[in-house]
């Protein structure tokens, strides 16, 4: 039976937004009465009154006009005319600022509200509201929305009300669907789960072992190209970014990420990437596998390292951004020697040798003696392996001992969901009992203070945990590669080079110090 493992969704860290600097701005103001009693008549004509004369008192504004909704419902937008006349005005670019009384009187319906306020942030159009003293563009209206998006979710029936019970059973279930028409390695089999295509699989075992003999996305292809493989989709070229998703693609060793992506109801209503917006299931052993786990998990990291490479990375040779001077810090580069006669050569040099005055004192080195003290460093670490795997478990229960690191989390958690819940109340009472606004206003500002330090320290403290389990995962998997390899190396191998060593620093005397992926540093020469 496969392993499901459920990903609950995550809260997003509070974002803020620049303020907007005062200009001539083209104001609205939106007035709405509940009922239509002749009483409510006379307050809604005041409203209208009032904010024509309140945006004409502005010498920064230019007034436009007052929108009114006359005994409608605040529930929801549908049957609101004037609201959505304003809304479409503001969308063509007519306004600037939209002025009301109050958040209860722009929509009651926080869906509603929360919907037509980031649509109008994104046309860069402006909300006010009067009674709560909250400009949508600053830190406390992005706090406002913040919270709103919460009680957005609050009134929504289920996190994922947009797919069917049915598709939902089947994630829970662990259950994998396949584009396999355009899925390379996989067919649909007897049983309905995904089944090994062997002429396809051997393809994509080729392209993990090209990965890790140091080709980039764009060298693959061209080898595949010059061996006449056609494409998932029968093409007789291919993408890079076809090559990265098959390198990327989890389901390849045999599990699945289910809910990559979701139909966002309340905001967007289209598909998005879900990033932790709502759960995900995690499927272990869900169908058979092509590459072996811990081979995927290699590519992974090396695909990291060669992200936070950059341009560094070139693919011409396994040894590109590995090499490093013990001069001046910068990588070794590949340079030809006698490119047209038969002394022909590749030797690596230092690519800072001659950026300064003061050249480096590193010698050039050639892939054969590279490569010899590379197998020596091997060999000499290799024979301390069970110790080594003893420092690195050791370590390991170091790095996942969360005990007091999860006692700060849930104790920061707590402290944003206390402020939250005092900024809601405050927003509410203020709307509902007149007091004085500068009070108001101060205390607002105080509890928005406090809670962005509270979330700053709780985005601290869990990306210190993540790092942490980066490094855990990253020293389990080479504790296994470690057990897995060879006792003594003969010949060179370019996808060992890859999963054991981290880099090789190059001294002046020629040795070279080969720190492999635990941290171990072996020194060795000629």
């Amino acid at each position: 039976m496969p392993k499901v493992t459920m990903i609950p969704a995550t809260i997003n860290p509070l974002t803020h937004l620049p303020s907007v600097a005062a200009r001539k701005r083209r104001v609205a103001g939106y007035a709405r009465v509940s009922t239509d009693s002749d009483e409510q008549f006379t307050s809604y004509e005041a409203q209208v009154d009032y904010y024509t004369k309140f945006i004409q008192s502005k010498p920064e504004w230019e007034f436009v006009k007052v929108y009114t909704d006359e005994g409608i419902s605040g529930t929801n937008t549908k049957r609101r005319e004037g609201f959505k006349e304003m809304i479409t005005d503001a969308l063509d670019g007519q306004i600037d600022l939209i002025v009301t009384k109050s958040v209860s009187r722009f929509a009651r319906n926080t869906v509603d509200s929360l919907v037509t306020i980031r649509k109008l942030k994104e046309n860069g159009v402006e909300c006010y509201f009067e009674k709560e003293g909250i400009y949508t563009f600053d830190g406390k209206g992005e706090l406002l929305i913040t919270i709103m998006s919460s009680l957005a979710q609050e009134e929504s029936r289920s996190i994922s009300e947009n797919i069917t019970w049915g598709q939902r059973k089947s994630f829970s279930d662990g259950k994998v669907h396949l584009p396999y028409k355009r899925f390379l390695g996989y067919e649909k089999g007897e049983d309905g789960r995904p089944a090994v295509v062997e002429s396809e699989a051997r393809v994509v075992k080729l392209i993990y072992g090209l990965f890790l003999e140091g080709k980039t996305q764009a060298g693959i292809c061209k080898y595949l190209e010059e061996l006449g493989i056609p494409s998932p989709g029968g093409k007789q070229t291919w993408s890079k970014t076809t090559i990265t998703s098959i390198l990327q693609n989890e389901k390849y060793k045999g599990d699945a990420l289910l809910q990559k992506k979701f139909t966002v109801d309340f905001l967007e209503k289209k598909m998005k990437p879900n990033e932790g917006e709502v759960p995900q299931y995690y499927v272990t052993g869900s169908h058979p596998a092509i590459i072996e786990p811990d081979e995927w998990e290699q590519v992974q990291a090396e695909f990291a390292r060669r992200k936070t490479l950059g341009k560094a990375y070139s693919g011409k040779s396994v040894l590109s951004a590995k090499l490093v001077c013990e001069d001046c810090g910068a990588f070794f580069g590949p340079k030809v020697w006698h490119s047209t006669d038969q002394y022909r050569r590749t030797i690596w040099q230092c690519n800072g040798k001659f950026a300064n005055e003061e050249r480096c004192h590193t010698p050039v080195v050639d892939n054969e003696t590279i490569q010899r003290l590379f197998i020596k460093a091997y060999n000499l670490m290799m024979q301390d392996r069970v110790q080594i795997i003893k420092q690195c478990e050791a370590w390991r229960a170091r790095l996942m001992d969360f005990g007091t690191l999860d006692a700060d989390i849930e104790r920061q958690l707590e402290e944003t969901q206390v402020v939250a819940e005092l900024v809601k109340a405050a927003v509410k009472e203020n709307a509902s009992t007149a007091q004085s606004q500068e009070a108001y206003l101060k205390k607002y500002e105080a509890l928005t203070e406090r809670y962005e330090k509270a979330a700053a320290e709780l985005e601290r403290l869990q990306s210190l945990r993540t790092a942490r389990s980066q490094q855990d995962k990253k020293m389990a998997l080479y504790i296994r590669t470690l057990k897995k390899q060879q006792e003594v190396m003969h010949d060179w191998n370019d996808t060992i080079w890859t999963v054991m060593i981290e880099k090789a620093i190059v001294h002046k005397d020629g040795q070279i110090t080969f720190v492999f992926q635990n941290g171990t540093e072996i020194k060795v020469g000629a």
